[in-house]
């Protein structure tokens, strides 16, 4: 298995706030309400540099339109694949939620982990763990790397607060 993980995040929300938020994934629907936010996009390319042109985020932001939401579960189009879910299977309050892949060509799980760094704030890390053969890994792997990394970016921009 490949393993893929994110930079380290600090979320500026306690850490009871973020696992709350991402262990019910109906909670991610905010990001469908704010991808049309021309301030948020503003933010998003400028963080992201050259690694992110506006023409991709605009492609991004009408993949996520069409997600559907369940408290346990992602799911969208992934071009000629189909249908691909993203399910929550393992909870660990405050510390780790996983997830498989389901629906897609290759065995995959994914993981949040978080750890508390004070009162207010906490670090936030992703890993994927894909089945790929070598030929499949030296093609995209360079470009799960980015969407993990790129993922963990995301959330931990989502307003936590409630």
């Amino acid at each position: 298995m490949a393993e893929y993980k994110s930079e380290v995040k600090q979320v500026y929300y306690p850490i009871e706030n973020v696992y709350d938020k991402l262990s019910d994934l109906t909670n991610l629907a905010v990001i469908q309400q704010n991808v049309d936010n021309p301030e948020l996009q503003k933010r998003i390319l400028e963080q992201a540099g050259d690694k992110l042109t506006p023409e991709k985020l605009a492609e991004v932001a009408d993949k996520i339109r069409t997600l559907q939401f369940t408290p346990d579960t992602v799911s969208g189009q992934a071009g000629p694949v189909g249908n691909v879910t993203l399910r929550i299977i393992e909870r660990e309050p405050n510390k780790t939620i996983k997830f498989a892949v389901e629906g897609a060509p290759i065995q995959a799980n994914l993981w949040i982990q978080l750890l508390p760094a004070s009162d207010t704030q906490c670090a936030m890390r992703l890993t994927l763990k894909a089945d790929l053969n070598f030929f499949i890994k030296q093609m995209i792997g360079s470009k799960l790397k980015e969407g993990v990394n790129g993922l963990a970016q995301m959330l931990a921009q989502i307003p936590y607060g409630y």
